[in-house]
């Protein structure tokens, strides 16, 4: 077993920085939707606020062995400022995010939030000053394009003042994901988990203690502990993403979020994909396969690129 993960982490390893940014992303996004179910149900039963807190403090008991059996200056970043910015940010996100949800119809947060991914793009060419491919805007508003074909029958324009709440919680996230990016450049993929990880809890953890507080059972306790360590995971290979390309590149992988949601939801409850859903999500993957395809070709041509063209 050790050699076959060995030969896998090496094939990964081996693929084009962009391929494997996406394929880091995708894994995120599947890792997010389970940790979306089961933070929504126990939204319902504990609060928000509080729910907020113990997810990231679960992920900080979780995380808590690891550091201090590999050392704690193991874990010291190169920007404590900048671990706590980023950690402010995200925190604030959450909390708008939070205010709006109860408010805003499911289908109009979703579609909402996947206008993240073309405020990440912008900010990536004016703050990071990453390149601006078409393919990747042709992507991205395919991709946007197909989420609309989904939850577009569904939307309900009614959350009046909240729907602009969760329009800025979206812009906040976009924010702090660019913030993600610009730290991945220096600090390692895990040291920037382990701190978002402790300031988030620490941040969240006055609104939780204002409010009233709920005791979790014995089996919230279990999920919240399971949050923890998919909330960990899937920060960690969004970081990978980030690191090893581009971060507009990997946005359109965002898209087939919606994708891992329809599955779940058909696998646990039976929900059966209505014709839009499969309309759209037909879209999504279809573009998010021809940008990893256009990509793949685009870094193949650049790396022979030196050996076809003539001495001067």
């Amino acid at each position: 077993m050790p050699r076959r993960i060995a030969s896998l982490r090496a094939r990964v390893e081996g693929l084009d920085p962009v391929l494997r940014g996406m394929l880091w992303a995708a894994m995120a996004g599947l890792q997010f939707t389970f940790l979306n179910a089961l933070l929504r149900e126990l939204t319902l039963r504990l609060g928000a606020f509080e729910t907020q807190f113990l997810r990231y403090l679960a992920g900080v008991v979780l995380l808590l062995p690891w550091i201090v059996f590999t050392g704690l200056g193991r874990w010291r970043p190169l920007s404590i400022p900048g671990q706590f910015l980023r950690g402010a940010v995200h925190a604030s996100g959450l909390v708008l995010w939070f205010l709006a949800v109860a408010y805003v119809s499911l289908a109009d947060t979703t579609a909402i939030s996947f206008t993240g991914p073309l405020l990440i793009m912008v900010g990536a060419s004016v703050f990071l000053g990453e390149p601006m491919r078409w393919t990747r805007w042709v992507a991205a508003c395919a991709g946007l394009v197909g989420v609309l074909l989904i939850v577009g029958p569904r939307l309900s324009g009614q959350g009046g003042g909240y729907t602009l709440l969760m329009l800025a919680a979206t812009a906040v996230f976009a924010g702090s994901y660019l913030l993600t990016k610009a730290l991945a450049r220096h600090e390692r993929p895990e040291v920037i988990v382990a701190w978002q990880t402790l300031t988030v809890a620490c941040f969240s953890a006055p609104l939780a203690l204002i409010g009233p507080w709920i005791w979790p059972s014995p089996l919230q306790w279990g999920l919240l502990m399971l949050c923890g360590a998919l909330g960990s995971s899937g920060h960690y290979c969004l970081t990978r993403a980030f690191k090893a390309a581009d971060i507009s590149a990997t946005q359109p992988v965002k898209f087939l979020d919606l994708l891992w949601a329809s599955l779940l939801g058909w696998v646990l409850f039976g929900d059966l994909p209505t014709a839009w859903t499969l309309a759209g999500g037909a879209l999504i993957a279809t573009a998010t396969v021809w940008l990893a395809r256009r990509e793949a070709r685009e870094a193949a041509q650049a790396r022979t690129l030196p050996l076809t063209t003539a001495p001067d």
